[in-house]
């Protein structure tokens, strides 16, 4: 039975679903929520993550503050053509994946995609191949990741690396130690508490050519590399992510990428005959 009171009711639903019907729609189901790349253009501020000591990607001058680097570099030229502001946040290594979720960065050079971590960011394009290197102690004769993979050998790396996973994969019977930077597993095998640290390419030959007491770069048999790429925060809206690979793709074109690595590392003293582990 339809009382007066039931018929205003089923009227009022009615005149709600015309009205909805019509396109109007609650104020909250309008809101959309900002994607990075509209972010970005609307501020005019690309937000980047660097990591203090990391050397020849990131480097930051203790006296100035003042960061520099190949990937400070990219990101500036990146910044330049989105003709934006460059931001730069501290992070580490470990630390960038989750800056990359809580919306701190709009992006991160220098991630190596792993499973783990594309199950929670997006990457770019490769930058560049690198292959995972030891910096063996003075006198460590070792060849292979076989011979590496002895209880007897004490392997650093910095946590959360991709090193560190290389290593705890291919070296599980090994002793491994993990500290927060890779200076401070450095360090380890500096002080003689290590044998030898996992390190990609691109690092060890720039530390060991600050520090030859640091010890002598192998790189074990056979060869594992892996890319260097950018990770972006993991959205619906994929325009951020497509813009920068379609970026990096006509860069590498240009020679911008190559050179602008080249330069950087010949700061340290690294030339390209010495990166042949690296493709560029």
């Amino acid at each position: 039975m339809i009382t007066r009171r039931n018929f205003a009711a089923i009227a009022g639903a009615g005149s709600l679903g015309a009205v909805m019907g019509a396109g109007v729609t609650p104020a909250v189901a309008q809101q959309k929520e900002e994607s990075t790349f509209e972010r970005i253009m609307r501020t005019k501020k690309l937000r980047i993550g660097a990591v203090a000591g990391a050397a020849p990607y990131y480097m930051k001058d203790l006296s100035t503050g003042k960061w520099g680097g190949f990937y400070i570099d990219l990101s500036q030229a990146l910044a330049d053509e989105l003709e934006a502001e460059l931001e730069i946040t501290e992070t580490t290594w470990g630390n960038s994946v989750l800056d990359l979720q809580a919306g701190k960065i709009d992006i991160f050079f220098g991630l190596n995609p792993t499973p783990k971590r594309a199950l929670v960011i997006d990457f770019s394009v490769p930058v560049f191949n690198n292959a995972f290197t030891m910096i063996g102690r003075k006198g460590l004769d070792l060849k292979t990741w076989e011979q590496f993979n002895d209880p007897n050998i004490r392997i650093s790396v910095d946590a959360g690396s991709s090193q560190d996973q290389v290593a705890t994969r291919l070296c599980p019977k090994a002793q491994i130690s993990r500290f927060k930077t890779a200076d401070e597993a450095a360090a380890a095998l500096m002080a003689g508490r290590v044998d030898a640290q996992c390190i990609v390419m691109m690092l060890s030959l720039t530390m060991t050519k600050k520090n030859p007491n640091l010890g002598n770069v192998i790189i074990p048999t056979p060869v594992f590399a892996t890319t260097s790429n950018a990770g972006f925060r993991r959205e619906a809206d994929k325009t951020w992510r497509d813009y920068v690979n379609t970026w990096i793709e006509f860069n590498k074109g240009l020679g911008l990428i190559r050179s602008v690595i080249v330069k950087n590392m010949e700061l340290v003293g690294i030339s390209e005959a010495d990166m042949a582990g690296i493709t560029l």
